[in-house]
């Protein structure tokens, strides 16, 4: 009886733990029609205060850079790389080089072109690092999925 009252509580332990994983970022997504042919699909990512998340730009060996992937479709064709606000820069010397990143809140946007008039569906992933001025979590993904009428 006390080894399966054990075995519970370690269960209840790790799914605790679990729970506690820290989110620092909320991504929301939108799109808006431009012309019957161009629309751009906003990525808004709101930060925690003290968090922050790094440019599309970041240099190789630095922190993990926030990248954007589209999943392929036959309705739409995306248009060049996302935009993004100029980035506050600073150098780090754990990566011993100049980094970018975004406080508070940043939209980045995406023109897509459409292949046809009717409602598109824009499916993609977004990767991202957050960190603030003692630790970095690990790099997370979230999923989005856009209509575009």
């Amino acid at each position: 009886m006390k080894k399966l009252f054990l075995a519970l509580t370690a269960l209840f332990i790790t799914i605790g733990a679990k729970a506690q994983i820290e989110t620092h970022v909320t991504w929301a997504f939108a799109a808006k029609k431009i012309s019957a042919t161009e629309a751009v699909v906003l990525a808004k990512a709101t930060i925690d205060p003290g968090w922050h998340i790094y440019s599309q730009t970041v240099k190789e060996g630095g922190p993990v850079k926030t990248e954007f992937t589209f999943t392929p479709s036959k309705d739409f064709t995306v248009t060049g790389k996302p935009s993004e606000p100029k980035p506050i820069t600073k150098f780090e010397k754990v990566f011993n080089m100049n980094v970018g990143y975004f406080e508070n809140a940043v939209i980045f946007q995406q023109k897509v072109k459409l292949k046809s008039a009717k409602a598109t569906l824009v499916k993609g992933k977004v990767e991202f690092m957050t960190c603030n001025d003692s630790k970095c979590l690990p790099p997370d993904e979230v999923e989005f999925s856009v209509a575009i009428k």
